[in-house]
C-alpha cells in the first residue's frame, strides 16, 4: 500500500427529513447563492421546503438557477458574479452532481480575481473558496462528499476536472426521499456512474490493498442489487437510500486511497460529453466493457477475475474464462437489466469524425492508469463503442 493523507471533513446528515439541519448554514454569514438545475426542485416542494427554513433563520438569498446537466463555464461565471457583487458569504447547492459541481467552482472562483476557467485548467490556483452546503437530489456522482468537480466550456469543445480540499462540502443532506422523482434514465445512468468510480479505483496494480478492494467490491454489489429495485420501485426507500450512501463512498477517496492510479474511462467519457454533450453516466455504461474486453489478457485477467468472482459470483477457476463471463454479467446488468444504452449511436452519436482529435486529448489523461492507453487504444475503444 502506497502512502497517502485521508480526510473527509463533510457533514453528513442522512435521512428523512434531515433537511431541518439547514439551520447550520447561519454558521458561515447570514447572504448565501442557492444554486440549482430546471426547477424541478420547484415542482417537488422541495425549494419551498427549503426557503421556509433558510428564512426563519434570517439568511439572505440570492439564487442562480438553470444549471445544465454538464455544467458550463458561462453558468459558473454568472454564479461567480452574483457572488462578488452581493457579498455573498457562502453558496448552496441544491440538486445532482452537476449542480453541485457548478457551485463548488462557483464558491473558488468568488474568490479569484481572474477567470473561473483558470481553475479548471489548474486545480493549484484554488487558493480560497466560499463554503459549501449540498441537500442531494440525485444518487450518481458522489459530488456532494468529494473534493472534484467537471465543468464544460462547450465552445472549446472541453469538459475538464479540478478540484481540492477547499472544495469538499461543509456540509450535505442525503434525503433518500428526494430522489423518488428521478427518472429511468437518471436512475439507471446514476448507478452506472457510481459502477465506473468504483471500477476506475479497483482497478490497480498496488499490492497489499484488500481492503480497499473489499470495500469497493460490497459497493458494486449493492449496486446490483438495488439498481433494479430503484428502478422497478422508484419510492422504495431502502434502495435509494442504499445507492444514495454507495454513490458517496464510490468516490469520496476511501476505497482509492493508498492504492491511487490515474481513471481512463472518465477522460475518455469526458470527451464524448464534450463533442457530443450525451449522459454521463451512458456514455460510462457503454465504454465500460468495451475497455474491459480491450485490455483483458494474461497479466489483468487474475484481477478482473477476482472482480467476476466476488461480484457477479463467477465459479470458474480459469481466470481468463471468469473474466469474459464477469464482462458479459456486467453487460447484462448495464444493457438489459437497467436499460442503458449499449452503443454510442444510441445515444444520437451518429459518425466518428471527432474520434481521432478526442483520443489525442484523452490519450494524455491516461497515463499511470491500470493499463495506460494511447491514442490508438483509445480510438479502437471508441470504435468498438460506436
Amino acid at each position: 500500500m502506497n502512502n497517502f493523507t485521508y480526510s473527509v471533513p463533510t457533514m453528513i446528515h442522512f435521512g428523512k427529513g434531515q433537511i431541518s439541519h439547514l439551520s447550520e448554514l447561519k454558521e458561515s454569514g447570514n447572504r448565501l447563492l442557492l444554486v440549482y438545475g430546471s426547477g424541478s426542485i420547484k415542482k417537488s416542494g422541495l425549494y419551498d421546503e427549503a426557503m421556509n427554513i433558510l428564512k426563519e433563520n434570517d439568511l439572505t438569498v440570492y439564487e442562480l438557477s438553470g444549471v445544465e446537466p454538464n455544467p458550463r463555464i458561462e453558468t459558473v461565471r454568472k454564479g461567480a458574479q452574483i457572488c462578488k457583487e452581493n457579498d455573498i458569504d457562502m453558496v448552496f447547492a441544491i440538486g445532482g452532481g452537476s449542480t453541485i459541481d457548478c457551485a463548488k467552482v462557483i464558491a473558488a472562483s468568488s474568490c479569484y480575481e481572474g477567470d473561473a476557467w483558470d481553475l479548471v485548467l489548474d486545480k493549484t490556483k484554488i487558493k480560497k473558496a466560499l463554503p459549501i452546503y449540498t441537500v442531494l437530489t440525485l444518487a450518481a456522482t458522489g459530488s456532494e462528499m468529494d473534493e472534484y468537480a467537471v465543468i464544460s466550456d462547450l465552445t472549446l469543445n472541453e469538459k475538464l476536472g479540478t478540484g481540492g480540499q477547499l472544495l469538499k462540502p461543509k456540509m450535505s443532506i442525503l434525503d433518500p426521499t428526494y430522489t423518488f422523482t428521478v427518472s429511468r434514465k437518471q436512475t439507471a445512468a446514476g448507478v452506472a456512474d457510481m459502477m465506473s468510480h468504483t471500477f476506475e479505483n479497483y482497478f490497480n496494480n498496488v499490492e497489499g490493498t484488500e481492503m480497499q478492494a473489499g470495500f469497493a467490491e460490497t459497493i458494486l454489489r449493492c449496486c446490483l442489487q438495488y439498481g433494479p429495485i430503484a428502478l422497478n420501485e422508484p419510492t422504495n426507500y431502502q434502495a435509494r437510500a442504499s445507492l444514495m450512501w454507495c454513490s458517496s463512498f464510490a468516490i469520496n477517496g476511501t476505497i482509492k486511497r493508498g492504492c491511487e492510479v490515474s481513471w481512463c474511462i472518465h477522460p475518455i467519457e469526458h470527451e464524448l460529453s464534450a463533442y457530443y454533450d450525451i449522459t454521463h453516466g451512458e456514455g460510462l455504461a457503454i465504454l465500460t466493457p468495451v475497455w474491459m474486453e480491450y485490455i483483458l489478457n494474461e497479466k489483468t485477467a487474475k484481477k478482473m477475475a477476482t472482480m467476476a468472482r466476488n461480484v457477479f459470483g463467477i465459479q470458474q477457476k480459469d481466470d481468463l474464462l471468469a473474466s469474459q463471463m464477469g464482462i458479459e454479467s456486467l453487460k447484462e446488468f448495464l444493457f438489459d437489466t437497467m436499460e442503458l444504452p449499449s452503443t454510442l449511436r444510441e445515444t444520437g452519436i451518429t459518425n466518428k469524425d471527432n474520434f481521432e482529435i478526442m483520443a489525442t486529448k484523452a490519450a494524455s489523461k491516461c497515463k499511470g492508469s491500470f493499463v495506460p492507453l494511447s491514442k490508438e487504444d483509445i480510438i479502437e475503444i471508441l470504435n468498438r463503442a460506436f
